[in-house]
């Protein structure tokens, strides 16, 4: 009885582990491939003037911000922060990070005030993809997002903080760099008057 079970049993076994290893070799299906879309806008007009930014003047205080190229989030070409048109404000942040986490939704609604006149960009730095597409989707941010995987740009900025903000001039010139935690929407206003000379409504 037990041989007659057996010699049932094994060429069941070997069709079930020869199907299993074929699966295994196989593409996924495309549903379980597919990447939820990006909430964050791309990148391509990073490199381009607010359309109602005032003409860039010669030369301003600051330095300019760091000769580093980092990816877009949405894919697309990587962007070289030199090239970045001011004025600007950018905001280091991560997923793992309460203060950023705390902020984000205020620089989003800047970003919708700007008006053209300067830009709203976001560094994700030192996160996972997952962790920043799940914020980006549970906030609303929409404005476009750069990622710095490991810390180049803080360590270029010799910086170690975060939440991480600069205001950059319509020169590509860092005017101002603010870490002292969370800001929120009266504070992103007076920061973008005082070192942009941009009025935004609160």
């Amino acid at each position: 009885m037990n041989r007659r079970l057996a010699a049932l049993l094994v060429p069941a076994l070997l069709a079930v582990a020869g199907c299993t290893a074929t699966d295994q070799g196989a593409a996924p299906p495309a549903a379980t491939r597919a990447e939820r879309p990006s909430p964050f806008a791309d990148c391509a007009a990073l490199t381009a003037a607010p359309a109602s930014a005032a003409p860039a003047p010669t030369t301003g205080p600051g330095e300019p911000l760091p000769e580093l190229t980092l990816s877009c989030f949405t894919g697309g070409a990587p962007v070289n922060l030199r090239q970045v048109k001011g004025p600007a404000v950018v905001n280091v942040w991560a997923s793992w990070c309460p203060p950023c986490r705390k902020e984000l939704p205020a620089f989003q609604r800047l970003s919708e005030r700007a008006a053209g006149r300067f830009q709203v960009i976001g560094v994700n730095s030192r996160d996972s993809r997952g962790g920043a597409q799940s914020i980006g989707e549970d906030f609303g941010v929409r404005f476009p997002m750069l990622v710095d995987q490991g810390d180049a740009f803080e360590r270029a900025l010799n910086r170690n903080a975060f939440p991480l903000t600069l205001f950059v001039g319509a020169d590509g010139r860092v005017r101002h760099t603010d870490a002292t935690g969370a800001l929120d929407d009266a504070t992103l206003t007076e920061l973008v008057r005082t070192h942009l000379g941009v009025g935004v409504d609160a």
